[in-house]
């Protein structure tokens, strides 16, 4: 029996060092899209859209396996909440990887022409620190079950909520001069960037859920 829990328990280390590397992985993408938006790096945008199917592989991959400990190991009570919990938080990880893709695609679309005003640049590079800050605390959380870590996750995306809302303002001001096209493509960013800090809060509340048994 204590060799069956050593395997079963270095199924579960594994499980979570992959939400780990999935988390390292979409935090990387977003901050190479945010600079491809800033530069207008069309090839930097590329290799975040080719670099969105690894992040699709490697989930489902991951679901596979979880769905396999849980068919074969047959887990109950927190071993299980921790088996349903990384199927969860895997599909967040996933769609915010899903995100950046979108952020690199609108650079393709408007290529060579940027697709953010420059005097809203600014802005847009606070937005892109404010991801990848959300992500990489995230990828802590993983890694560390950090209850209090995980708190502030939610409190950045207060940050992030902020932000959004003045880019909003500035596409709906009466001095707004860049047209009906732009204000959209800035609207569908300003969404990415705050969907993509939603799920990583999703992930830090599931953490919490692991480790409390409680919903944040």
């Amino acid at each position: 029996m204590p060799l069956i829990r050593s395997v079963f328990q270095d199924e579960l280390d594994n499980v979570s060092q992959t939400l780990f590397d999935l988390s390292v992985m979409v935090s990387d993408s977003m901050a190479k899209a945010t600079k491809s938006v800033m530069t207008k790096d069309l090839k930097l945008a590329e290799d975040v859209i080719t670099s969105d199917e690894k992040v699709d592989t490697v989930q489902h991959d991951l679901d596979a396996r979880i769905i396999d400990i849980i068919a074969r190991q047959q887990p109950v009570a927190s071993d299980l909440r921790a088996l349903v919990t990384a199927l969860r938080m895997s599909a967040d990880l996933e769609r915010m990887g899903d995100l950046a893709h979108h952020v690199a695609k609108l650079v393709r679309l408007r290529h060579p022409e940027s697709a953010v005003p420059a005097e809203l640049l600014p802005m847009l590079e606070a937005i892109g620190e404010t991801a990848e800050k959300i992500a990489t605390k995230t990828g802590v959380v993983i890694s560390t079950r950090d209850v209090s870590l995980a708190a502030q996750v939610e409190k950045d995306d207060d940050e992030m909520d902020l932000l959004h809302r003045q880019l909003i303002s500035a596409l709906i001001a009466p001095t707004w001069k860049h047209g009906v096209e732009t204000a959209i493509d800035l609207t569908l960013l300003g969404r990415y960037y705050e969907r993509y800090a939603d799920h990583a809060v999703s992930v830090s509340r599931r953490v919490i859920f692991l480790v409390t048994g409680k919903f944040a």
